[in-house]
């Protein structure tokens, strides 16, 4: 009553192919063809996503929530001025003297973190320029300065 699998024109092997059994034989061999279909897609969606993701969006960065870091017994204070002006502490000094400006206020200590400040009206551009100016001269320890929100609402607050 049940069904052969012999005979099927393969000289007398079933599709097990051993000769005489009824069972079926497994096959270890991976379909491959659905995986490639599954990284297809994905690959297809994260080329789409992909442009999605970046931001175009106008920043105005002054403002900061973070703690308030300690500060150093004497920290040196880099300022941008909005007329692309710099000045080590107080001193404006040209762009070509910063590298031997901050080696007379750090005594030469190239690891001493440098506190980078710049008005609302500089170019993004401009202040990179310092940032690569300080980088150039050995100073890799910058902190960029801010004003805290929190002191801002409570000033504000108490008007």
């Amino acid at each position: 009553m049940g069904a052969r699998l012999g005979g099927t024109g393969l000289g007398g092997a079933g599709l097990g192919g051993r000769r005489g059994d009824d069972e079926l034989a497994e096959t270890h061999e991976i379909n491959v063809t659905p995986f490639i279909d599954v990284i297809l897609v994905l690959l297809i969606i994260f080329m789409v996503a992909a442009p999605l993701a970046t931001v175009d969006i106008g920043v105005d960065l002054p403002a900061s929530t973070a703690e308030q870091q300690p500060r150093p017994d004497k920290p040196v204070f880099v300022t941008v001025k909005p007329d692309a002006t710099i000045a080590v502490g107080e001193n404006v000094i040209a762009r070509d003297g910063l590298a031997g400006a901050l080696d007379s206020a750090t005594s030469g200590k190239k690891d001493e973190r440098i506190f980078l400040r710049a008005d609302k009206a500089v170019s993004y551009g401009d202040l990179m320029e310092v940032m690569n100016l300080l980088r150039d001269s050995g100073y890799l320890k910058i902190a960029l300065v801010g004003l805290e929100t929190r002191n801002l609402e409570t000033r504000d607050g108490a008007r």
